[in-house]
């Protein structure tokens, strides 16, 4: 449980954030499903998700080299 202060703000349990695997310095983004009801999203870039993931990505997408290549 937590409260509403005079502030408009709010401390999160720590157990949920755990839980949920929110960390110090996430960004969250808030959405609002309904009456009384907020919920919280951590808001990052899906593709750092997947970054290094897939091999040979990264030399595929050299754009330096690339560039380098055109040079007589």
């Amino acid at each position: 449980m937590t409260r509403v202060s005079s502030k408009n703000q709010v401390t999160l349990p720590v157990a949920s954030l755990a839980e949920a695997r929110i960390q110090q310095g996430d960004e969250l983004r808030v959405e609002v499903e309904g009456d009384g009801r907020l919920v919280l999203v951590r808001d990052r870039d899906r593709l750092d998700d997947f970054a290094g993931s897939i091999p040979g990505l990264a030399a595929a997408t050299d754009v330096d080299g690339t560039r380098r290549s055109w040079e007589p």
